[in-house]
């Protein structure tokens, strides 16, 4: 199965650089808006601060906003410093207007969102249960009970025809392992290889699906964080390494077909080929990230356009969300094929990769 995303790539461009632009209009629009006299009830829009709190990790899970009043779902702060071990709720720091212990949560400055030694000044380790580590948690569980459950209905079932969550998996299934793991990995070794390669199209595929849903326990931008894409990268590149025979490194150091003068003195091809090793596992860390975040900032940039523009005329406002909701819409629909395309695009170089690996010589 051949899937053309090059189609939606050049769309998402296009989108991501209109979500920029609208980020930027922010600040002449904020500039116009200080030009005028504010009450103190009115506060200036800030689309790019907006955007930016939805996409990065943070110690409580924001629910809604009614008015001045936020609601979230407080999270554990664990913190080690000075020796010991410092734990508490996410909601005594009271939105970080107030410190607790002697910690403080930083709104500003380069410390921004993390939690601050009040007298010392300097960063304890921090061990907290984040948003992302919760949706992380929570998507585990879920995983596990899935697959389980579909376990036992094989063993239960055996030999008759699939039903329910089994029937609706089984095609995603059979999919990796027919269109991914045996035509990259082989017939003889792919078997080994299927339990990672099933987890790692999982967990991308219904956390891509879990950040697009807009309330909780959905919204987290798991998928959308380095860390999460650099630990599965990290992953796949050991996996790669401790699987690759000697053919493998063979064709790395001396690399079959080159001219000996790009090998010697001057060992040209051995070094790109080494340093190709590294930029594969950080490619997929990259790409994953990046695609994953440039959908949320997009949609949340049409969303901006209406109070931004809301701030300048109060009709202008409602025409521009016309528009703005019928583009966050379609972004949205698009977010739901690309959300499967990252996960397979993953899997299938996670599983080239190994077939690499493992190449037989010629």
């Amino acid at each position: 199965m051949k899937i053309k995303y090059k189609g939606l790539s050049f769309i998402r461009q296009i989108a991501l650089i209109v979500g920029v632009m609208i980020i930027s209009t922010q600040v002449s629009f904020s500039n116009e808006s200080e030009g005028r006299h504010l009450t103190n009830d009115e506060e200036v829009y800030d689309a790019g601060k907006m955007i930016i709190e939805h996409v990065i990790d943070a110690h409580e899970w924001h629910i809604m906003t009614i008015g001045k009043t936020h609601v979230s779902v407080p999270l554990p702060v664990i913190l080690y410093d000075e020796g010991e071990f410092v734990v508490f709720m996410s909601s005594k720091f009271h939105h970080g207007h107030e410190e607790y212990k002697g910690y403080k949560l930083e709104l500003d400055g380069e410390n921004k969102g993390k939690i601050v030694n009040v007298e010392s000044g300097v960063l304890p380790l921090d061990l907290s249960i984040t948003k992302n580590v919760a949706a992380m948690l929570m998507s585990m569980v879920f995983i596990s009970w899935l697959f389980i459950s579909i376990a036992r209905s094989y063993t239960k079932r055996k030999g008759m025809a699939p039903k329910g969550m089994q029937s609706l998996l089984e095609p995603l299934i059979i999919f990796i392992r027919d269109d991914v793991a045996k035509p990259s990995i082989g017939e003889k070794k792919y078997e080994k290889y299927m339990p990672y390669l099933l987890t790692l199209f999982f967990f991308i595929f219904l956390n891509n699906m879990f950040g697009l849903i807009p309330f909780f326990p959905g919204g987290a931008n798991l998928t959308g964080n380095i860390a999460i894409t650099g630990v599965m990268a990290v992953f796949t590149f050991l996996i790669t390494t401790f699987s690759a025979n000697k053919n493998y490194w063979v064709h790395i150091v001396n690399t079959p077909g080159v001219p000996w003068w790009l090998k010697i003195p001057i060992p040209l091809m051995p070094v790109v080929e080494i340093m190709g090793v590294f930029t594969k596992p950080f490619v997929l860390m990259v790409r994953l990230f990046a695609n994953i975040t440039a959908g949320h900032i997009i949609v949340l940039g049409f969303m901006s356009l209406i109070f931004i523009f809301g701030n300048m005329n109060v009709g202008l406002g409602y025409g521009v969300s016309v528009v703005s909701v019928a583009f966050a819409i379609f972004m949205g629909l698009l977010e739901l094929l690309v959300a499967f395309i990252q996960a397979y695009v993953f899997t299938l170089l996670s599983a080239l990769y190994f077939g690499m690996a493992m190449e037989e010589s010629h």
